[in-house]
């Protein structure tokens, strides 16, 4: 067999295994079956199981315990970022989108927030800019913030990838009084000027 024989066939076995995982609604934790049970489930080579294991072992999405078996892991964004940075961010077109495609989350991210947003909430986004306003670490940490306060799970994990992918690029901020105009705006649901705010944040 060819390795591009090998690889489509691994290839398909990883998807029967996203399927699979999906069905039964597996969760990090969780344990899988054995490659032997796998290979009777999916109808699929041990060997061809074998190597699926150790491309999501790779990209950290299984971990296996010696003498326990194998399990679901939990979202590790720093290997697939590793991984990927080495093909995606190879090519200027992409690097050049990321500061772009950040701020259309952070914009979306912000009205989504909006309505989980306590007071309390809105205080401590205060705190963040009073405490980072002079470190480069601010953006990150006020966007973390509203970001977890979105409840959108995926949203966050894609911002966090990019925001570990910028450091390939020039680092891309909002103007000094940009943070505490949009906590303004966010106490007052002003949806309105937060879409503007981002299109014109001088």
């Amino acid at each position: 067999m060819t390795m591009t024989n090998k690889q489509k066939v691994y290839q398909s076995v990883i998807k029967e295994l996203q399927r699979y995982i999906e069905i039964n609604q597996l969760n990090a934790g969780d344990k899988l079956p054995s490659e032997r049970e796998l290979s009777d489930k999916l109808n699929a080579g041990r060997s061809s199981i074998r190597e699926a294991l150790r491309a999501l072992e790779l990209i950290g999405l299984i971990e296996t315990r010696h003498g326990e078996g194998t399990f679901l892991n939990s979202y590790q964004s720093f290997q697939t970022v590793e991984l990927l940075s080495s093909f995606i961010l190879t090519q200027n077109n992409i690097k050049h989108e990321i500061p772009w495609t950040k701020q259309i989350i952070e914009k979306e991210a912000t009205k989504l927030a909006i309505e989980h947003l306590t007071e309390s909430d809105i205080e401590e986004l205060e705190k963040i800019d009073q405490l980072y306003r002079e470190d480069d670490d601010l953006h990150h940490y006020f966007f973390s913030f509203l970001l977890k306060k979105t409840n959108n799970l995926l949203m966050d994990r894609i911002w966090m990838l990019l925001e570990e992918f910028s450091s390939t690029v020039p680092k891309h901020y909002y103007i000094d009084g940009f943070y505490p105009r949009l906590i303004k705006l966010i106490r007052d649901k002003d949806y309105g000027s937060i879409e503007s705010i981002f299109s014109n944040p001088s």
